[in-house]
């Protein structure tokens, strides 16, 4: 059973969701993957971690670069999926990086990784949003492309 918060965004409404005291899911309603990332019994109820979360995204959409490091994560995913979650968390704010470059560094294919970054279950904190394709394309994102060049802009990203 996970305990979640609803949050309106300037992008549109967020659920954050987190179980045994650890934030498990980040997505917008209609989501691509919503229903698997919020799978059973969840109650709306704002936890400490979910109180923290809430003001992660307040200090986010304020412009300001909150640390996700002060965040208990806990995604789940396969192996793979996890290694490039983590991969993930290192690209800095205002910054995008391709999926080739994740995965040269994790050696696998830049179609692999496409596949595990669109299954992330933590958005914008763990910051799918960073990934570009190779010709600086705005390929696809689990909330939607203008979601993504929105969250990019406010990132200062062009």
């Amino acid at each position: 059973m996970y305990n979640y918060i609803k949050y309106k965004s300037p992008i549109g409404n967020i659920i954050v969701a987190e179980e045994d005291g650890k934030l498990i899911a980040l997505v917008f309603n209609n989501q691509k993957y919503e229903k698997k990332h919020l799978a059973g019994e969840g109650t709306e109820k704002e936890t400490p971690v979910l109180k923290k979360a809430r003001n992660w995204l307040d200090k986010f959409f304020a412009g300001k670069n909150p640390d996700v490091s002060k965040l208990p994560l806990n995604p789940a995913g396969t192996d793979f999926q996890k290694k490039v979650w983590k991969q993930l968390e290192k690209i800095p704010y205002g910054k995008t990086v391709t999926y080739g470059d994740i995965a040269k560094k994790i050696k696998s294919t830049p179609r692999a990784v496409g596949s595990a970054v669109g299954r992330n279950p933590i958005s914008i904190i763990v910051p799918c949003h960073r990934v570009i394709g190779a010709d600086g394309s705005l390929t696809g994102y689990a909330g939607g492309v203008p979601k993504k060049k929105k969250l990019l802009k406010l990132e200062a990203i062009d």
